[in-house]
Formats: C-alpha cells, sequence, structure tokens
C-alpha cells in the first residue's frame, strides 16, 4: 500500500447489468499489469466472477475486492452486481468507497438500474465519474446517453473526452478512437496490444471545429467553479491543462459534477483514460470528509475520526464471507492502525473481539499480512460477534459509526430437506448464509413447522437454492415462492383495554386508552408514542408502551407483519390496590388487540417497479400482458430503437414474467424489476385469507 494517502483511491465499478463493468475491471487489471491476461465474461475467465454461479450465468453475484497499481496510485476497486436482486452488495460497498466509476451502455443508455445505483451513490454522496461503454454495438449514440445522464440524473456531466465514430467495424464511420478535449490530441488504441498501447496525434482536420465546440462547453461548465478560469477565458488567454484538471477535480469531489469518458472495454478502447480519470478526479481518503459517529454511551454526543494513522482505530464491518474454517470480516478502516493478534471493541454490541488474522483480498486470493492502517480495506479471519454494518474500534476511544440500511425482503418460498438427518445440516447451512447475505432471511413457520427462506427476486433465490444443491450437497424440495404481505388498517379509532383479573388470590385492574391510525410518515413499520399531559404514572406507563411496542412488531389479524401504524396512549385508569405492572400489560394487549379488531384490516401487497425495453413491432402484445397483471404504466418513451415501458405491477403477478416477457418477443425484450412501496391489495386477494 502506499506509504501517503493521497496516493490511494477506494473505488467502485456500478452500473446496470450488462453494461460492462466487469469487462472494464478486466481490462484496468489487465492494462495496470496485476494480471497478464484479459478474462472474458462470456467464458467465465474474468479475476472478479470467480464464483462458479458467476461463470456459469455470466452475471456479477458477489461483490468482489482487488488492488493494483497505475502509475503512482494504488487503487482499492471493488466490482459490483448490477442485477437488481443483488443490489445489497452494491449498498454496502457505496457506504466504504470514496468514489465510483458508473459505466453506461452507449447503445441502452441509462437503464432502471442505473438510476437505483446512482440514487445509492448519491446517498452515501460518493463523488463519480461515468464511462460510457459500447461505443462498438450497433446503435451506439454517446450524445442521447450523455442527455440521459443529464435529464434522468438530475446531475452536471462534463465531457473530457469525445468519440471518434460510433458502431462496429463494417459501418463507415465506425467507432475507432477519442478525442481528449483537455489536452486537444486525438487518442487511438492498437488491436495488436489489445489496447494497452495508446498512440497520440493530432485532430483530424474535419474534427477540429467540433472538438474546440465541445472543449468550449466544458470551459464554461467549469468557469462556474474557478475564478482563475472566468478570468482567462474572458480575456481569451490559453487555459493550461492543469488548471481544468485541478478545477474538475474540486467539482468532482464536491459532488458538483460528473467527468464523462467513452471508449469499449470489450475492444480495449479508452480504459486507460479511465484510470487516468481515477487518479485525477476521485478523492484520496484524506479528501473526503472525515468520518462521524456518536458515543456508544450517549448517543446525543457527536464524534468524528479524522483519516490518519495517528487516530484511534475504527473500521466498519461491509460485508462477510462465510466459511465453515472461520468467517472472513471485510472492514474498511477510517482511522488509526490496527496490529494482528490485538483486541478491538464491537461498541454496538459492547463486546470486545480478538483479531487473529488480517488479510489482504485480490478476488478469490488472500495474502497474510501484519497490520493495516488507514483507507485500508481488508478481511479479518477470527471476529466472533460481529456482522455486516458493526463498527470496530479501539477500546479505550469507543465510537459508534452509522450502520448500513437494508431493504425489506420481497419474495418467500418454502424449503424442506428430504430426510429428518438433513434437518440440522440445512439450518446450520441457512445460518451460514443469512450472516454472509443481509437481504437473504430463513425462519420456521411455527404452524406449519416449514422453513421459509426469503430474498430480492427470483433470481436470488434460485441462487440460493444452487448454491444448497450444489455447494452444500442438500437434498432439498423448494416450493412455489409465496409473497410477502404486510398488513395495516382501514381507519383511527379510539379504543379502552381492561384488565379485570384474578391472579393468585389478587384482583388486578387497569384501563388503558390508546388512539391507533394509519400513519405511512413514519421510520418505523409501528410507531408508538405517548400523547402529552397522560393520566398514567411512569411505572404504569412504561410496561404499556413496551407491550404495545411487542404487539406491533408481532404480526396483525392475518399473521403478517404490521407497518404504516401509529399508537398513541392517550391515558387509563388506575386502582389504588388491584393495579400492577402485570395489569396494565394485560390491558395494553387488550387495547391492542380490539383496535385491531374495529380498525379494519387492509392488506398490502409488495409493488414493483418494472422497466421493459422492447422493439416497436412486440409492444403492443407486451404493454398487452402488462395491463392483465395488473401493470400500471407510468409513461413509455423512446431509446434507440426500442421503446422503454415505465410501470408499477404487483410482485403477485409477475412471477414468471422474464420468461413470458421473452416469449411475447421472440427474446428481444428486456426488463428490469425492483421493489418500489407497498399498496393495497384487491378485496379477492384478501378474501382468499380467510
Amino acid at each position: 500500500m502506499p506509504a501517503d494517502l493521497q496516493h490511494l483511491r477506494n473505488i467502485g465499478v456500478i452500473a446496470h447489468i450488462d453494461a460492462g463493468k466487469t469487462t472494464v475491471t478486466e481490462r484496468m487489471l489487465y492494462y495496470s499489469g496485476f494480471s497478464h491476461r484479459v478474462g472474458e465474461v462470456d467464458k467465465g475467465t474474468t479475476v472478479t466472477d470467480y464464483d462458479p454461479e458467476e461463470q456459469e450465468r455470466g452475471i456479477t453475484i458477489n461483490a468482489a475486492s482487488v488492488s493494483f497499481p497505475w502509475k503512482d496510485i494504488e487503487i482499492n476497486l471493488i466490482d459490483t452486481p448490477g442485477h437488481v436482486d443483488f443490489t445489497a452488495e452494491v449498498e454496502r460497498s457505496l457506504r466504504v468507497l470514496d468514489g465510483g466509476v458508473v459505466v453506461f451502455s452507449a447503445r441502452e443508455g441509462v437503464e432502471a438500474q442505473s438510476e437505483t445505483v446512482w440514487r445509492q451513490a448519491d446517498k452515501y454522496r460518493v463523488p463519480r465519474i461515468a464511462f460510457i461503454n459500447k461505443m462498438d454495438r450497433e446503435g451506439a449514440d454517446y450524445f442521447g446517453t450523455l442527455d440521459e445522464i443529464r435529464e434522468r440524473l438530475n446531475c452536471k456531466p462534463i465531457p473530457v473526452n469525445l468519440p471518434i465514430g460510433a458502431g462496429p467495424p463494417h459501418l463507415k464511420e465506425a467507432f475507432r478512437g477519442l478525442i481528449d478535449l483537455i489536452s486537444m490530441r486525438m487518442m487511438t488504441f492498437t488491436a495488436e496490444t489489445k489496447g494497452a498501447e495508446t498512440i497520440e496525434s493530432d485532430i483530424p482536420a474535419e474534427l477540429i471545429d467540433e472538438a474546440e465546440l465541445w472543449r468550449g462547453q466544458m470551459l464554461d461548465q467549469l468557469s462556474m467553479y474557478s475564478d482563475e478560469l472566468t478570468e482567462l477565458l474572458l480575456s481569451e488567454s490559453p487555459v493550461p491543462p492543469e488548471l481544468i484538471q485541478r478545477v474538475l477535480r474540486e467539482a468532482t469531489i464536491h459532488n458538483l459534477a460528473v467527468p464523462v469518458l467513452c471508449g469499449s472495454a470489450l475492444d480495449g478502447i479508452g480504459v486507460q483514460p479511465v484510470l487516468d480519470a481515477v487518479a485525477l478526479y476521485l478523492p484520496s481518503p484524506t479528501e473526503v470528509p472525515p468520518i462521524e459517529g456518536v458515543d456508544p454511551k450517549n448517543h446525543d454526543k457527536k464524534l468524528i475520526r479524522h483519516p490518519r494513522p495517528d487516530e484511534p482505530f475504527c473500521g466498519l464491518v461491509f460485508k462477510i464471507q462465510a466459511d465453515r474454517h472461520g468467517d472472513l470480516h471485510y472492514v474498511r478502516v477510517y482511522s488509526g492502525t490496527l496490529k494482528a493478534n490485538s483486541r478491538v471493541l464491537n461498541p454496538g454490541k459492547d463486546k470486545k473481539e480478538n483479531v487473529p488474522q488480517l488479510w489482504r483480498i485480490q478476488a478469490d486470493r488472500r495474502t497474510q499480512v501484519d497490520s493495516i492502517t488507514t483507507g485500508d480495506i481488508i478481511g479479518i479471519v477470527g471476529l466472533r460477534h460481529s456482522v455486516t454494518g458493526d463498527t470496530l474500534c479501539s477500546t479505550q476511544d469507543p465510537i459508534l459509526l452509522e450502520s448500513i440500511a437494508f431493504p425489506e425482503t420481497v419474495i418467500s418460498m418454502a424449503i424442506e430437506p428430504e430426510t429428518s438427518t438433513e434437518r440440522k445440516k440445512l439450518a446450520d447451512v441457512l445460518d451460514m448464509m443469512k450472516r454472509q447475505d443481509p437481504t437473504f432471511r430463513a425462519r420456521e413457520n411455527e404452524e406449519t413447522g416449514q422453513t421459509l427462506i426469503s430474498g430480492m427476486g427470483e433470481l436470488h433465490l434460485e441462487v440460493i437454492k444452487h448454491r444448497l444443491l450444489r455447494d452444500f450437497r442438500l437434498n432439498v424440495r423448494v416450493h412455489k415462492p409465496r409473497v410477502s404481505y404486510r398488513e395495516t388498517i382501514q381507519r383511527a379509532v379510539e379504543v379502552t383495554g381492561e384488565c379485570h383479573r384474578n391472579v393468585a388470590g389478587q384482583m388486578l385492574f387497569a384501563k388503558v386508552r390508546i388512539r391507533m391510525e394509519p400513519f405511512a410518515k413514519g421510520a418505523k413499520p409501528v410507531v408508538v408514542a405517548v400523547a402529552p399531559g397522560g393520566t398514567l404514572p411512569e411505572e404504569f406507563l412504561m410496561p404499556a408502551v413496551e407491550v404495545l411496542s411487542e404487539r406491533g412488531e408481532g404480526g396483525g389479524t392475518l399473521g403478517f407483519p404490521l407497518m404504516q401504524v401509529k399508537v398513541t396512549v392517550l391515558g387509563g385508569e388506575v386502582h389504588e390496590t388491584g393495579s400492577t405492572e402485570l395489569a396494565f400489560r394485560y390491558a395494553a394487549g387488550d387495547a391492542f388487540e380490539k383496535g385491531l379488531r374495529e380498525a379494519g384490516i387492509v392488506l398490502l401487497e409488495p409493488i414493483m417497479r418494472i422497466e421493459v425495453t422492447v422493439p416497436d413491432d412486440h409492444l403492443g402484445d407486451i404493454m398487452g400482458d402488462l395491463q392483465q397483471r395488473r401493470a400500471i404504466i407510468s409513461r413509455t418513451h423512446v431509446r434507440g430503437r426500442n421503446t422503454v415501458i415505465d410501470a408499477n405491477a404487483p410482485l403477485a403477478s409477475l412471477f414468471g414474467y422474464s420468461s413470458a416477457m421473452r416469449g411475447l418477443s421472440q427474446g428481444r425484450a428486456t426488463c428490469t424489476i425492483e421493489p418500489h412501496s407497498y399498496g393495497p391489495a384487491p378485496a379477492d386477494v384478501l378474501e382468499s385469507f380467510f
């Protein structure tokens, strides 16, 4: 690792599925000298897609970490999945990264998952650069994609290079190189060296006017961030490239602008400029704001840690790779230094952890190290209590960092072992998979005895099923996925819960009055509050609130989890001798049950956002099928030669949709489905549960 943190970059490559993230990563590793051959996604020979499931499907499922040098900097890179079912991998990677390279397909433009990962990067304020890939494809449109980035992602893209031509080699104006708008030079990449050799030359006369126009627009945009640059433009003086790069770096680090580059990773065109842009425009660990946390014993007290080796140690566990021989915890170090065979504190659980081994991770390979320091992304083997999102810190200077929030699961299926002897083995394997994947749930239904597994989509559960069968050699049966329904209430009610019980010879008495109402704004599914000026003493009020909170976390009338409900304690009645803590617990439980009965049930079903890209020939068939599935179409728009349909549809109607869509379009349509919200289910669905 570099001795100077200024020469370190922690970045992620993020994008929609099939935009070319893994191919871009492979080229980066090849040109940096990390690997001596270019791996191919289709052949399953890439460095970062090392899992057999990834190699078979040709997609990234697990975020993979790899470190490599580029010129005078060291890059820690995480290649993330593009499929919506694995967005948790993107979420936890962005939480710990300092910068991102967002890859777009020049043919498809800004797709649904591109918007999702962009919003995730916005949430964590991650500076990013954009790479418009696949300029060698039929229908590639650099300028159309640039407009979509500006309009759909609500950002300020600033092109720093232009494509020369577009499309495959058989076209007259095929894509063959770039124009660097900062140095005003043409760049071509030799096919014989797989793009490793870059040739700079003068810009051809027929392209010079367009290059001057785009350079002028770039300088106008950058002048908003620099008085020095503005003065040079006003005096019509030449602007040195170093000044342009400095201003663009400042704008990028402060999330004011996004440098845009283009190329074709598969053809080896334009990847070195992306690596240069990572060094030039993305921040080092010292250029991001200090990490903020709270005092574990007083959450109102804010604490910060500066990215310096001499600060107290703190880091965040952002991923766990489960293993029978000991889980590997991926940790981002925000401050301080940590040595092997030392002890750290997990302040969230108030437990001390031994750190016996530290590992430098290179995709599926590991190298043991003696110590790690600020800015590192490393693996720890031997932690016993820590899970994804937990803080690790110095035992003398505790700090609790913000954890990582993951979306709720939306799809479930029942899974049963063929024999009773495999039941214990299945439980152990499911526990291990839960540690590894925070969006995977496994629980036993006490009424049916079935084990239910839940995930983010059909592909997510299919991958898990394959792992159980192939990696762990479990003989299991799976049943049709179930939808994760939720319950809420129809209307606001005020009820009084009572307790008149004789317990062990003592007559217990309590009354608790509550208001139960629909409430869509709460941070928690069920919010419990106390009305000001209440009449209940504290020793009775707190047990009542505790019971109401517990009931809120349980199921509703139909047994599904409750959400969008607010319960307010209005008051109650106390008897001098008969009122006890137990009596008020009974009364609060009675009030909750009465409130649910009187407020009425609303069954909520998960609504998915679906984006379908379809050729015009099949548009009518796809639209008709979506409407039959109770989809509400929000808009349609043209993207290249295809039409894009944006719609919201209930998850229950989308099982098997990708197969049906391929059948209706002769395999030419593509779709992305991601969780959107919960909405009321139709009456016939509700009646089916009675």
